[in-house]
């Protein structure tokens, strides 16, 4: 059993060397077990593993050994078979190879064999040439040399008549190599009579060939590469650099005036910039690319790198260019000037945007040129001049809204006249929205500078100052006061424009400029900067400042809509006053009707103020108003001023009286500045009127019937005007002094009794 497991040990044991693995499947690289009682290890010794066996087990456990061992011998076994399947096929495969080797290395060595034959064959005949030829070595190289210089000669001698085929087939680049070839020859042996004249007759060709290469190169139907091929053989003529670049940019010059002539019949702002980019623009850059492939970025060699062409050439180049886009530009700039409609905007940006996009291919293919930079400038400045077209479209929109306006107001009054009042808030309404609606339809416009798709947006121009200068100050902030300016116009005194300005449109312009300074300005300040991203960087006009003017021209407006419906009050006041015979005038029998018109009237101011204005605040009424009598004709001032027994001392004693009591009574401001509110608006009103009415009466005399028909007059008044007034003391002031001024200047006087007085004004 022993000898049979160590035969099949020793077999397995060859197969992990094979594979490099040690007796326990290690890699031999591994420490070894150095003890012999090891089964698995390369010192294993099967005397004393047996001996150690049977010493220190027992038969029982000697049996299960076995045991475990014979399964552990079968199991290799079956490893083995399995290995040995497993490699079957690798195994053939080397066999078959290893045959297939020897065949090859033999058939290989019989080759090599042969080739030391024929090698030896070949040294030996070169030897014997060698040894033949050694004596006319020298013989043959002379013949050698002989023979080139005799090809040469003959190409010489042949050049005149090649350069002439050359000439008649047009391949002029081949006779121009072909003369530099025999150019240096030539001069090096001009002296020889035979070679002078092959160069005089190749002088005479190679002119003539220089002159049909100038006439093509001035032909005007010369292509690029025709172009480029003239010159770089003009070149290799010795023609001067600096004339061939003046003919060139002239040929260039000519073809892009022709460009330039072609936009003139171009209307359309887009098929203009269009045709510009495609044709003069595109024939711009390929000539700068043409002439700095010819004068610039040619290699330079020999006598050419110390001319320092490149040098000349491109400042001859950045001249140019800069003179042909001078020309371009201000056909540019016309036309677009030309586009004086702010119907659609977009049209005018896409060719801008266009227009600039193109000219960023100058900036590559020449670096430093100022052409990119100017052509910015003229984008910046068709802006700002759109920025003014839009703010002149925004101020006539506001003119021809308020002609519309002041017709709307004509209109009524000319049909039925009783539809005006009530139209006012609508008319207001329709005006501010119309306006703003406006203002947001340009912004929009505007804002197509701005687009992110547009190409220029990113310059800081319209980054920076185009959104706060531009569109905030010079656009918004400028028509926001237009307005106010516009409207303070309509303030002015009589007989000018203000003079004819119908009230009502005074009245509306005033709450329009005051909604303005409440709301309206701050929404479309903060709009405008939302929408533009508007950063503060430069000063700035603040809200406040805006809502101030605004404010300042809603005030104006309002003071002199209560100074000019005072003034018409006042004229029937005047008239009736001056055009009536106060002393002979009949005895008082109902009111006068001029002052039932000017209650007439100032009830319909009161309804049309309150249609755009807040009622007001007043004080306190009494309970008496329409009923209160004057102080001039009531108590004892009445029986001492009007006594039978009256003598001057007795007047002046009244008069001291009167001026005493005007001396401590409030001061009445006619003129001062309204509120705005209704009662404000009214108030100043009927001061105005009822202080006219005070003047008048000063200036006339009256007898005893013309002091009771002020009276009637007053009382009347008294009766309807305390209701719209803020303080009815005041209207009950102004009428006593009218009362007592007309007493003071009566002939005869002697009042009427108050209750007569109030039986005739309930009459009337």
């Amino acid at each position: 059993m022993y000898g049979n497991f160590s035969r099949k040990r020793r077999v397995h044991g060859m197969l992990k060397l094979y594979y490099g693995l040690n007796e326990e499947g290690k890699t031999v690289d591994q420490a070894e077990s150095m003890n012999p009682c090891d089964i698995n290890g390369t010192h294993f010794d099967p005397e004393v593993y047996l001996n150690k066996l049977r010493r220190e087990c027992s038969l029982g456990e000697l049996m299960d050994q076995e045991t475990c061992m014979v399964k552990q011998i079968r199991s290799l076994d079956s490893d083995m078979q399995t290995l040995v399947y497993e490699n079957y096929n690798k195994f053939i495969s080397a066999t078959d190879t290893i045959r297939k080797m020897k065949n090859d290395f033999k058939k290989m060595e019989d080759e090599m064999d042969c080739l030391s034959t024929n090698m030896a064959a070949i040294t030996e005949f070169s030897a014997h040439i060698s040894g033949t030829l050694q004596d006319q070595h020298a013989q043959i190289t002379k013949l050698s040399g002989v023979h080139t210089l005799l090809r040469k000669l003959q190409f010489l001698f042949e050049l005149p008549a090649r350069l002439n085929k050359c000439l008649e087939l047009q391949a002029y680049s081949q006779a121009v190599s072909s003369h530099r070839r025999a150019r240096c020859v030539l001069q090096q042996y001009s002296h020889m009579p035979s070679f002078r004249g092959i160069q005089d007759d190749c002088h005479a060709i190679m002119d003539k060939l220089a002159q049909e290469l100038r006439q093509k190169f001035r032909d005007g139907g010369s292509s690029a590469k025709d172009l480029s091929e003239c010159v770089e053989l003009l070149l290799q003529l010795d023609e001067p650099a600096e004339e061939l670049c003046d003919k060139f940019l002239i040929h260039a010059q000519s073809r892009l005036e022709a460009n330039l002539r072609g936009l003139e019949a171009e209307t359309d702002i887009l098929e203009f910039i269009d045709r510009g980019c495609n044709e003069f623009v595109s024939s711009l850059c390929l000539v700068i690319a043409s002439y700095q492939e010819l004068f610039v970025n040619r290699p330079q060699e020999g006598e050419l790198a110390s001319k320092n062409i490149p040098h000349m050439a491109i400042g001859k180049l950045h001249a140019f260019v800069d003179a042909m886009a001078t020309c371009y530009f201000l056909l540019v700039e016309r036309r677009i000037q030309e586009e004086k409609s702010v119907g659609d905007n977009s049209l005018l940006v896409r060719a801008l945007d266009r227009f600039h996009r193109r000219l960023q291919a100058v900036a590559k293919l020449l670096p430093g040129s100022a052409v990119p930079s100017q052509g910015t400038e003229i984008v910046v400045r068709a802006a700002r001049e759109r920025i003014k077209q839009y703010l002149a479209a925004l101020q006539r929109f506001y003119l021809d809204s308020l002609r519309d306006v002041r017709q709307a107001l004509a209109a009524p009054r000319l049909a039925t006249g009783k539809d005006a009042p009530a139209s006012l808030p609508e008319l207001l309404s329709s005006l501010s929205a119309s306006i703003l609606n406006q203002i947001k339809s340009v912004l929009a416009s505007v804002h197509l500078f701005t687009a992110k798709d547009i190409t220029f947006s990113n310059k800081p121009y319209f980054k920076g100052e185009f959104c706060s200068q531009g569109v905030r100050e010079s656009l918004v902030v400028n028509f926001i006061k237009f307005v106010c300016q516009s409207s303070r116009q309509f303030c002015e005194s009589a007989g000018d424009r203000g003079g004819s300005t119908p009230p009502a449109l005074l009245l509306l312009l005033s709450r329009l400029c005051l909604e303005y300074e409440t709301s309206t300005i701050t929404y479309i300040l903060t709009l405008t900067d939302e929408q533009f991203l508007v950063q503060h960087r430069s000063p700035v006009t603040a809200v406040a400042a805006l809502c101030g003017e605004a404010r300042e021209a809603a005030q104006k407006l309002l003071n002199h809509y209560v100074k000019v419906q005072g003034l018409i009050i006042s004229q029937m006041l005047r008239k009736s006053v001056e055009t009536r015979d106060w002393v002979n005038t009949i005895e008082p029998r109902n009111v006068r009707a001029v002052m039932k018109r000017v209650v007439e009237d100032t009830t319909s101011i009161d309804v049309q103020v309150s249609l755009l204005y807040e009622e007001g605040t007043r004080k306190a009424h009494s309970s008496d108003s329409s009923k209160r009598t004057f102080s001039v004709y009531s108590g004892s001032r009445q029986q001492t001023r009007y006594a039978p027994s009256y003598t001057p001392s007795a007047a002046m004693d009244t008069n001291f009286l009167s001026n005493i009591h005007k001396l401590f009574s409030e001061r009445i401001d006619i003129f001062s500045p309204v509120e705005f509110n209704k009662v404000s608006v009214l108030t100043g009103i009927i001061k105005i009127s009822l202080k006219t009415f005070l003047e008048c009466v000063r200036l006339r005399t009256f007898g005893r019937y013309g002091l009771q028909q002020i009276q009637v007059d007053c009382n009347y008044l008294q009766m309807y005007l305390w209701r719209f007034v803020s303080d009815e003391n005041l209207v009950h002031f102004l009428l006593d002094e009218i009362v007592g001024s007309t007493a003071h200047r009566c002939l005869d006087p002697a009042p009427m009794e108050q209750s007569v007085i109030e039986v005739i004004c309930e009459r009337g």
